[in-house]
């Protein structure tokens, strides 16, 4: 999710803050939409957001 995050940041020119929520937003979006997907959307968007 970061690396969606930075090339939002870059390539929308958003603040990181705006980028994070456009990506929460499009999550629930797919998630609501698509019930089915909710799982596997959660662990696309989780895997990169973890630390390093």
């Amino acid at each position: 999710m970061n690396e969606l995050i930075e090339r939002l940041v870059k390539e929308a020119n958003l603040s990181p803050e705006q980028a994070g929520q456009a990506v929460a937003t499009i999550a629930a979006f797919v998630k609501e939409k698509f019930p089915m997907l909710g799982g596997a959307v959660d662990q696309i968007f989780s895997a990169g957001n973890k630390e390093d």
